[in-house]
């Protein structure tokens, strides 16, 4: 069973003369009362009482009293506390009479429990990590999102150079009706240097062809060997046809464009090629990106987290899908409360000071759910209304029916105001 407070006296702490209260055991406890009557020295006396020197308030004798402030309260496993006299002196007495000190308290008792605004103020990170802490999960979900923002530096680093490459492939020109390759000049001239070995050929048949008719005038007496040889030759040359080299000559001087052209090609399919690689890694990275926000996800699901809807979000508390910024001040105050009672289970009570941001609903709901979780929490309030168990007026507390009374018990019931 977690500890609460059953009872506690209160006199000449702060602005409080004298104070008595039994706080609901289960639910919300509200201490009301017009400002500067003292209410908030209520929750800084139970702090000192409990909590040690640490939490007393710097001045923490009331103002004109020449008494020493006392402080007394009883919890439910049956230890007493006591602070009496100039030194405010501890004094712990468990429930078999044994004495103890300041050490026996702090095993049950949370530091957050007796003072909330600390955990309030604490900035996004600093939440998360407490909370990351309680449930067990902060070491691995740490690792995991090194291990997200490593792997989404690297994945943007990658889609930057995926998109520079994939621009720079598509601003680059394309020649349609062009080789695939580089053309080879030498092959060109190869072919220009066989066409005029045989224009040669044929000019030297030609030349023979004019030396034997030449011969045919000079040599009348070999006319018969002349005019077969004359024919062989006639029928040699009838049929020759000079080949043009024109065209070779005009592509052996438009070679350097067309490789360039083919080139240009070349590097447009390389250019393309790199930018589908480094897409097919970014595409990669995002998989393996995704799959660790589901490790993360998957952590924080099956976490046994304070409360449903409650989660950790890139390092920041999330409660129904809002950050803390986002949440009302109600609903920040749940999951405060809630946090800090996951801390110390054995501590079951928590110290809430301001609940003017609260409306009578909200308080209703809030007093249900303390009830539900077993959870006990002293709070103040601006206001005398019926929502108020105890009213502070001028360091005392007093009854609605009798104001001359300096003690009263709550008039409050769970969960009804």
């Amino acid at each position: 069973m977690s500890v609460k407070i059953n009872e506690l006296q209160i006199e000449n702490v702060k602005r409080i003369k004298a104070v008595k209260l039994e706080p609901t055991a289960n639910g919300l406890t509200i201490v009301g009362g017009r400002n500067n009557q003292g209410k908030t020295s209520v929750l800084d006396s139970i702090a000192w009482a409990l909590g040690g020197d640490r939490f007393k308030p710097s001045q923490a004798n009331r103002e004109g009293s020449v008494v020493q402030p006392y402080l007394k309260i009883t919890l439910s496993n049956g230890i007493i506390v006591e602070r009496t006299g100039k030194n405010s002196s501890l004094k712990v007495i468990d429930s078999n009479g044994n004495k103890g000190g300041q050490q026996l308290l702090n095993e049950f008792i949370e530091s957050f429990a007796l003072n909330l605004p600390k955990f309030l103020q604490a900035t996004a990170n600093e939440k998360a990590n407490i909370l990351l802490q309680i449930i067990g999960v902060g070491d691995k979900l740490t690792e995991l999102e090194l291990a997200e923002n490593e792997k989404y530096n690297q994945r943007h680093t990658i889609g930057q150079i995926a998109q520079q490459k994939k621009k720079y492939a598509e601003e680059m020109v394309h020649y349609d009706g062009v080789p695939s390759e580089p053309v080879s000049a030498s092959e060109l001239i190869q072919q220009q240097q066989e066409i005029l070995f045989t224009n040669a050929q044929n000019q030297k048949k030609r030349e023979h062809l004019k030396e034997l008719r030449e011969k045919k005038v000079a040599l009348e007496t070999a006319l018969a060997q002349v005019n077969s040889d004359l024919e062989i030759a006639e029928l040699s040359a009838k049929d020759l046809v000079d080949r043009s080299t024109a065209e070779l000559e005009e592509n052996i001087e438009q070679i350097d464009k067309l490789n360039i052209k083919i080139r240009s090609n070349l590097d447009k399919e390389r250019a393309e090629e790199t930018a589908h690689d480094f897409q097919t890694q970014y595409d990669t990275l995002t998989n393996e990106l995704e799959q660790i926000r589901a490790d993360k996800k998957s952590l924080l699901d099956n976490a046994d987290l304070p409360l449903p809807e409650l989660s950790v979000v890139n390092g920041e508390i999330t409660y129904k899908g809002m950050k803390w910024d986002n949440m009302s001040g109600s609903e920040q105050l749940r999951v405060a409360t809630a946090i800090i009672r996951k801390l110390n289970p054995e501590c079951g009570f928590v110290l809430v000071d301001k609940l003017e941001q609260m409306d009578n609903e909200t308080l209703r709901e809030f007093a249900q759910w303390l009830e539900s979780e077993d959870l006990q929490v002293i709070a103040t309030r601006v206001g005398t209304g019926d929502e108020c168990s105890i009213i502070i007026e001028d360091g005392y507390s007093i009854s609605r029916n009798d104001e001359t009374s300096n003690s009263i018990k709550p008039s409050f019931q769970k969960g009804v105001f």
